[in-house]
């Protein structure tokens, strides 16, 4: 029989969110590379996430800082890791987190070489070559985008169709393939995009493999950073946000010396150093974006969402669209109509304050948004219902 610590009810776990999330106004930071450090990472299979999540945590949020630190200062990596999704961390966090979920978390250069072998016919020697060819590329050009790869190397220009029969079926350069292994292995790197901010087509530049660290013990690391900033979280919910084994997974919250907790959802787990109650802080209300890491950093989500509204706000691959929050539930959510502008819907009246609240936070994100127009990278049915 588990021996639980103490319970801890879903009013301390949203006040805990306010703080280590940094959504509370008292909570708020200067920088970005503090935005992801208490994350854990920034969600960037969407580009526009990454800015948008930073901007609802940093007193005085810019685009320009978000930038400096990507492709400039370079204090901030983008990687795939968790559930082999893209991310944005502190660069002094990819590597161990890179160990934890495994160096090809995308696709190794063995699977490559059979899914081009199977479509297309090639062999290892044509791989090896286009490949050469690539990095070659980068060493004259210092930068380019996998357009520029495709028109000057003939043989990542071929087209292969991945899927094939299946309702997602599509047709893509070889370049896409040659070009993620190669990120996978760390050998490049996504630089500055090709048009502003909210593009997903990228320039790539040359990078230095990321120093291979002991699995085991990158696990555990991620495993104490992910209860630290999530805390109190389940063994569904670490298993999920990072896409281990249920095996790999206990063995790790075992390895963090987290102490059991109740939770209404069953057992939860909670730091030794972090077991004492949490006071509420102030009122605080955020506009957080598509895939933002708060609403995706749990499996279980009954204390900060009411399940009625999960068809509305999530696509059918379980991506959420943009939420308004309000001390620590979804009360909402938000997007921008053609001419950019904010429209939004609450789901309850949340009273007179919290309605100002939202006002003053629209005006900041419009602020920060400065006229540019971000359309969510997967479309929820509310979002595409508050964007017409």
């Amino acid at each position: 029989m588990t021996s639980f610590h103490r319970r801890v009810t879903p009013t301390e776990r949203r006040a805990r969110l306010g703080r280590r999330h940094l959504l509370a106004g008292s909570a708020r930071v200067r920088t970005p590379e503090e935005v992801a450090g208490a994350l854990i990472g920034l969600h960037a299979t969407d580009p526009a996430t990454v800015f948008l999540s930073a901007a609802a945590r940093m007193a005085e949020p810019e685009v320009a800082a978000v930038e400096r630190a990507l492709y400039e200062e370079r204090t901030l990596a983008r990687i795939r890791c968790m559930r082999r999704t893209m991310f944005v961390l502190p660069a002094a966090l990819a590597p161990e987190t890179q160990a934890a979920v495994g160096r090809y978390a995308y696709m190794d250069r063995g699977k490559a070489l059979d899914r081009l072998r199977e479509a297309a016919g090639w062999d290892e020697l044509r791989y090896t070559a286009a490949e050469q060819d690539a990095l070659a590329l980068l060493a004259e050009r210092d930068e380019a985008t996998a357009a520029e790869f495709a028109d000057a190397v003939p043989a990542l220009r071929e087209q292969i169709v991945t899927f094939p029969g299946k309702s997602y079926e599509s047709r893509q350069r070889v370049a896409s393939t040659v070009l993620g292994v190669l990120a996978a292995e760390g050998r490049i790197r996504r630089a500055r995009p090709a048009g502003n901010w909210t593009s997903a087509q990228f320039r790539w530049a040359l990078a230095e493999p990321l120093p291979e660290l002991p699995a085991s013990e990158s696990k555990t690391a991620l495993a104490r950073r992910y209860i630290s900033a999530f805390g109190p979280v389940t063994e569904a919910d670490l298993k999920w946000w990072t896409g281990w084994t249920l095996a790999a997974t206990r063995k790790a919250i075992a390895a963090s010396g987290a102490q059991a907790v109740s939770l209404d959802e069953g057992t939860g787990y909670l730091l030794p150093e972090d077991l004492e109650p949490v006071s509420y802080p102030e009122p605080w209300l955020a506009l957080l974006p598509s895939l933002d890491a708060t609403p995706m950093g749990w499996r279980q989500r009954d204390w900060y969402l009411d399940a009625d509204h999960t068809p509305a706000l999530f696509d059918r691959n379980g991506n959420i669209g943009p939420t308004i929050w309000a001390d620590g539930r979804i009360i909402g959510a938000w997007a921008q109509r053609p001419d950019g502008s904010i429209n939004h819907r609450l789901f309850t009246d949340p009273g007179r304050e919290t309605r100002n609240a939202l006002d003053g936070e629209t005006a900041r994100m419009t602020a920060f948004l400065r006229g540019a127009r971000v359309t969510p990278c997967y479309r929820t049915p509310l979002e595409r219902e508050l964007s017409a």
